[in-house]
Parts: C-alpha cells; sequence; structure tokens
C-alpha cells in the first residue's frame, strides 16, 4: 500500500491538489478519508470533476479506510487526503503507516487562530499535532509543492 502524500486539506480535491500534488508524487489514485463525503454521492461527483484525468478516486469513511487500505496493490500510488489531523490520528492507531504529513488548507473559523496564511487551528487541531509530533510524524506546513514547506510545531509555537 503505497501512500504517496497524506494531505490535511479542508477543501478535499480541488485543482491545485489534483494537478500540482499529484504530478509530484505520481499519484494514480486519490483516498478521500470523510465520513461525511463518503456517503454523498452529489459531493463525490463534484470532487471528481477536480481529479485529473486518468488519476482514480474512492472515498472511504474512516473504519472503511483502516479496513481497505492495507488491501491496496503494489501498484497503486496513493494521495490520501482528510478534511481534520484527527482523522490522520485515528488511521495511524487503526494500523495506517503515515510517516508524513502534508498541511495545506485549515479554514479559519470562529475559535481558530490563524497561525499562517492558510491554517487557522484551535486548542483541538494543536493536542492532535503534538499528538503527532511524539508519535514520530514529520507535519508540515506546505500549499504547492514549489513553496517551501515549514514545521507545523514551529507554528504553533510561534502562535503560542
Amino acid at each position: 500500500m503505497p501512500i504517496v502524500l497524506t494531505r490535511i486539506d479542508n477543501r478535499l480535491i480541488h485543482g491545485q491538489v489534483a494537478v500540482s500534488w499529484c504530478s509530484e508524487v505520481n499519484a494514480n489514485l486519490i483516498v478521500v478519508v470523510d465520513d461525511k463525503v463518503c456517503g454523498d454521492k452529489t459531493q463525490q461527483l463534484l470532487l471528481d470533476m477536480a481529479a485529473p484525468h486518468g488519476v482514480g478516486t474512492r472515498y472511504f469513511s474512516i473504519e472503511e479506510a483502516i479496513k481497505k487500505l492495507p488491501k491496496a496493490g503494489p501498484n497503486q500510488n496513493i494521495f490520501l487526503i482528510v478534511r481534520d489531523v484527527s482523522i490522520i490520528i485515528k488511521l495511524i492507531e487503526g494500523g495506517i503507516p503515515i510517516k508524513e504529513v502534508n498541511v495545506g488548507n485549515m479554514h479559519f473559523k470562529e475559535g481558530k487562530k490563524q497561525i499562517s496564511s492558510a491554517i487557522s487551528v484551535d486548542e483541538e487541531d494543536i493536542k492532535a499535532f503534538k499528538k503527532l509530533g511524539e508519535m514520530g510524524i514529520k507535519c508540515e506546513a506546505k500549499r504547492v509543492p514549489t513553496e517551501n514547506g515549514t514545521d507545523m510545531m514551529k507554528l504553533i509555537k510561534e502562535a503560542e
């Protein structure tokens, strides 16, 4: 099960993700892990329109992802996208081998603090990123492949 990129982006699949990152990591399958989207065919059709030609898409609940991802074939280069950092922890705790996380977009909303131009976090997000750090998972804020990445713990420390 080669996961070539794991990304947090609350927009899930969109032009920037689909084109830039898929080509950068040679992904041939985008797997969105989201308990709401996995049951919403209309949302899936909209997201499919943003996927590059020749790149497949799958939509799994967290539970489905934990069961199905280990069964992926060796020729599947998986680009894993989630909306929220807490999902990453659940996947890892479920046995999915994630070593690095790319943090793209975490929109601002009430109760969140903006720590970069594209990332806003609340206390639960901060706890989750700290837990990932304790687990040895590298988390890097990087919107596009050509951008210099920034360590998430550095951004969090600067904001505290």
